[in-house]
């Protein structure tokens, strides 16, 4: 009891502690930078020692990095505290033009349980050349084309950002043209030619001049182009979009061929110099996939299948182009709108199969929840259910953690099934549940209890030794090891009564024996509290004293046995031998003196042929035995002892 009275406040002490790591997850993100393409293995940081860590607790708490996107880029080594690189990064295909490139991670730790959020902002390096997206660009210029006109060029894409990416553009020297590069609102650098002087279709229809697109880095990467200028003849006005840039909202479960918009561009030439085709400008791979354009009503159609978890957001650039060869630049904005298509997701990240019955509050699960979507489609509801005596208890950002309510009780319910359930708020509502076996382990805390609060048994006197006198049962709603009843005799009411030599107990399996031939005369009853027992030490106790009684009993019959057949000259009389004088006091003695009354004779009927040696054990008679006439007592069954 003082054991448990000690256990019971360092179990509540450490639920509390548990408590306070919980509460105390780290509320500001630990940031660290590395160069994209760093060899995996690179070390990062020194975690441990930047959160406070002792030595060696990041391993005996099982720390381990979570992130975001399933995808374990980085390592811990748990015995140095280090944070390493699992893999080589490519900054361009983790963010694309997005900066600054940071991925998100946790690092969680178990018992007790504790979150902190990191942040690795992956630094770009000068890997990429600007490209252009075709060799050769034709353009093509009216030559009533007038000094100071701009002509947008096709942009070069650089996939390095910041000071590596793209910084600006040259053409080769020329008297007629310069470049200008011009910021764009998204970012981008584009290229304009602009005219320096009067064009002379006679004197110079065509010129071909080369274009270079320069990044940032040291030393600087470049990339170049053909641009090839027809000088035509007079056509004064470019297409012009009614509206730009357009704006459109598509559902991202729209089918293929859904139509998304129908632009429109005016030219106020007339003839083939005012007729306007489409298309699409400069567009990426992505865009022409996703998207196409009729080039000559302006309609854009969905080619592709949209996912607003990948792409929210398209910008599409168009050109329209009349039949003199000008053009006019427009934009397509498409918003991709979130539908309800991904089902809640759970990920176990510990998990526990068994808990003894006695524990106090205990996780049994951390797990972590996510959904996909967007808005009201993407707000979760997390529950199991009402009947169970579990809680779920929300930790750090989307962690959970399944705990026990109280402590469980195997003799009421040795397992327990629970279905953790994730719904969406969105419509139709999307669910995903997960079940947890959880098994209640025993302990020993059930006493064992007989059947019976009390037994009577009956035996005449002068009973054979080792007779089987009577059985006593218990049971225990413990299991295994801790429902091995052992049987054993408690000591007397009387001390003076001598019970160990009087009857024993198996104690396996409850059975009593009378241990010698008792005198009805000498003691007419008689009362031997019985237990039961589940401590494994008084097990063997019990069984070494029972091992050493009936070597013990063995002897003494034996020598019986020996004395019997010496005593060859003893008369037979109805079947029995009848031996003569007296037996030994120290082998038969019920008074405690150590001999009998000299008035009394024992009985040994032997079975069958004398020279076997068996005995015949008188069993145990009922009451109506009790009440005999005088006259016709049977000489082997004087009278009847009660056990009680």
């Amino acid at each position: 009891m003082e054991t448990l009275e000690r256990i019971q406040p360092n179990r509540q002490v450490m639920a509390f502690i548990l408590a306070v790591f919980l509460s105390q997850a780290r509320s500001e993100p630990i940031r660290y930078s590395v160069l994209e393409e760093t060899e995996s293995g690179s070390f990062v940081a020194h975690l441990s020692q930047d959160l406070g860590l002792g030595v060696g607790e990041l391993a005996a708490r099982s720390a381990r990095v979570v992130s975001d996107d399933d995808k374990q880029r980085l390592q811990l080594d748990r015995q140095t505290g280090d944070l390493l690189l699992q893999e080589k990064l490519d900054r361009e295909e983790l963010c694309g033009p997005k900066e600054p490139c940071v991925l998100h991670f946790q690092l969680l730790l178990d018992t007790p349980v504790q979150f902190f959020e990191g942040e690795l902002s992956v630094q770009d390096i000068n890997d990429h050349s600007p490209v252009f997206p075709t060799r050769e660009m034709l353009l093509k210029i009216p030559e009533n084309s007038q000094p100071g006109t701009t002509f947008p060029l096709k942009l070069a894409q650089d996939l390095d950002v910041g000071s590596n990416g793209l910084q600006k553009y040259t053409i080769s020297p020329n008297s007629y043209f310069h470049v200008l590069t011009r910021n764009h609102s998204e970012g981008k650098k584009y290229p304009d030619l602009v005219q320096d002087k009067a064009l002379d279709r006679e004197e110079q229809p065509e010129f071909s001049l080369t274009l270079m697109a320069l990044d940032g880095g040291s030393p600087p990467r470049s990339g170049s182009v053909m641009v090839r200028i027809l000088i035509m003849d007079v056509n004064d006005n470019a297409p012009e979009f009614v509206r730009t840039p357009y704006e459109v909202q598509v559902l991202e479960n729209s089918p293929l061929d859904s139509p998304i918009i129908t632009v429109l561009a005016k030219d106020k030439d007339a003839g083939n110099f005012g007729r306007v085709s489409y298309g699409l400008f400069q567009a990426s791979d992505d865009i022409k996939q996703t998207f196409s354009i009729n080039e000559v009503t302006g309609e854009i159609r969905l080619t592709k299948k949209l996912d607003f978890e990948q792409i929210k957001s398209y910008q599409v650039e168009i050109e329209a182009t009349d039949g003199g060869g000008l053009s006019g630049k427009g934009t397509v904005v498409i918003e991709v709108v979130d539908v309800n298509d991904n089902a809640p997701e759970l990920s176990i990240s510990s998990l526990i199969s068994s808990i003894p019955e006695n524990a106090p509050e205990t996780i049994v699960s951390i797990f972590r929840i996510r959904d996909r979507d967007s808005g009201d489609n993407g707000k979760m509801i997390c529950s199991i259910p009402d009947n169970l005596p579990f809680v779920l208890k929300p930790t750090f950002k989307n962690f959970y953690t399944l705990v026990t309510e109280s402590p469980l009780d195997r003799e009421s319910r040795a397992q327990y099934n629970v279905t953790i359930t994730v719904t969406d708020m969105g419509t139709p509502r999307l669910k995903t549940q997960h079940n947890i076996t959880l098994l209640v382990s025993d302990v020993n805390d059930n006493a064992p209890a007989f059947t019976q609060t009390s037994y009577t048994l009956f035996l005449r006197e002068n009973n054979s030794p080792a007779l089987h006198i009577g059985s006593v049962s218990a049971t225990d709603r413990d299991a295994g090891a801790n429902a091995q009843l052992t049987y054993s005799l408690l000591p007397p009411h009387d001390p003076q009564l001598p019970l160990a030599s009087l009857v024993s107990i198996n104690a396996d399996n409850g059975h009593l024996f009378a241990l010698r031939a008792l005198d009805f005369e000498a003691l007419q009853a008689f009362e031997f509290r019985v237990g039961a027992q589940a401590d494994p030490l008084t097990v063997y106790l019990v069984i070494a004293l029972a091992s050493v009684s009936s070597l013990f009993l063995f002897s003494v019959l034996a020598f019986i046995a020996v004395r019997l057949c010496r005593r060859s000259k003893g008369r037979l009389v109805g079947g029995c031998s009848v031996p003569e004088g007296h037996f030994p006091g120290h082998l038969v003695d019920v008074s405690g003196t150590g001999t009998l009354s000299q008035s009394y004779q024992y009985e040994v009927c032997m079975t069958g042929d004398p020279g076997t040696g068996e005995f015949k054990f008188l069993k145990p008679i009922f009451p109506s035995l009790l009440v005999q006439d005088p006259e016709k007592e049977n000489s082997n069954c004087r009278n009847s002892f009660v056990f009680s």
